[in-house]
């Protein structure tokens, strides 16, 4: 599949639905109207370049994953402790060799 931009409003709404948002508390979060997210979810519009690294801090995410040039989803870390880091790389061991035995 082709990245590009057009992956940005799927991605959007996935998003702010996951963090259980409706689209006028996202709009409050940024100081824009609820048109203004809809229309980036309906792909009418998109946001500045300001907007879209404040979306992406608010979600956790990378600018890049926001617009469709990646799909891992990158997790910030800037904000945990050492221990809380610890548990998630943990985790993610777990899950890779649960993964990984499912082959087997």
């Amino acid at each position: 599949m082709e990245k590009n931009m057009y992956d940005f409003p799927t991605r959007l709404k996935s998003l702010r639905n996951k963090m259980g948002y409706t689209q006028s508390e996202l709009a409050r979060k940024l100081s824009i109207t609820r048109a203004g997210v809809n229309a980036w979810e309906m792909g009418l519009s998109a946001p500045s370049t300001p907007v879209i690294v404040e979306l992406s801090k608010l979600f956790n995410v990378t600018c890049d994953y926001l617009l469709g040039l990646e799909d891992g989803i990158v997790i910030r870390t800037d904000n945990l402790r050492e221990q809380e880091i610890s548990v998630i790389l943990n985790l993610l061991t777990i899950f890779k060799e649960n993964r990984t035995n499912e082959f087997l």
